[in-house]
């Protein structure tokens, strides 16, 4: 009886340890949960926010659809041991992103992507990109400047950066992608206006946003929220 429970203690630890394992086999480091066979299954490619890592999106896998893959990557520009960021930001209030950096950092996702297609053995048409703040802001670069690349993009408490809204135009084949933006009215670090202006810009440009407002929350991710971007899941990748 010892033996069978140690035997399932050291399988449970490896599989927690196969979840927490940082990849680097793609162009930028990675942690994955995958299921046995991920052939045409939905992917789901976690950008975290400035100053975190890999592992503070990765948790909401769990509430998540089940059989999906997840991935969580890190951002390529260390500012300090465990806290990375995509891009410098340049200007105070309503701030704007270094260009090149923001480039650098798009090219670096896009790539990503790609390269996960063939290892995961899926298409295009089953990506989402789910960034939050200053991920939310390179999924809105990635997707809108590449609508071909992924089905869809979920912006939790991000922005639409001036540069990108600058270059935005109606008619470049933006339909077909699938939007879901997260705001909380009391965000003080990207302020509530600021998820509302997207949906406002993009409706314009002929998309239709799944829209949702968090009375009340800050800066951050509520139960709430998650569930409703479960449901936003679920309905375009079943």
């Amino acid at each position: 009886m010892f033996k069978f429970f140690a035997l399932l203690m050291l399988c449970l630890s490896t599989t927690v340890q196969a979840q927490t394992v940082l990849h680097d086999d793609l162009p930028l480091r990675y942690l994955e949960q995958a299921p046995a066979d991920s052939r045409d299954r939905p992917l789901v490619i976690f950008l975290h926010g400035y100053g975190s890592n890999e592992e503070d999106l990765f948790g909401l896998k769990d509430a998540l659809p089940a059989n999906y893959t997840y991935l969580s990557v890190r951002a390529p520009q260390t500012l300090e041991e465990g806290s990375y960021q995509w891009f410098h930001k340049q200007g105070e209030g309503a701030y704007d992103g270094v260009t090149a950096e923001l480039a650098d950092s798009a090219q670096l996702i896009g790539e990503f992507v790609r390269q996960a297609l063939a290892k995961y053995h899926t298409r295009a048409d089953r990506v989402f990109l789910v960034g939050f703040s200053q991920g939310a802001i390179m999924s809105y670069e990635v997707g809108l400047r590449h609508p071909r690349a992924v089905r869809g993009i979920a912006a939790l408490s991000g922005k639409i950066l001036p540069v990108l809204r600058s270059q935005l135009k109606s008619g470049k084949g933006l339909e077909p992608l699938a939007m879901f933006i997260a705001h909380g009215t009391a965000d003080r670090r990207l302020p509530y206006s600021d998820g509302s202006e997207a949906d406002s810009l993009l409706r314009g440009l002929g998309l239709n946003p799944q829209f949702h407002a968090y009375p009340g929350i800050g800066h951050g991710i509520s139960d709430t929220e998650v569930e409703d971007l479960k449901n936003w899941l679920l309905s375009l990748a079943p």
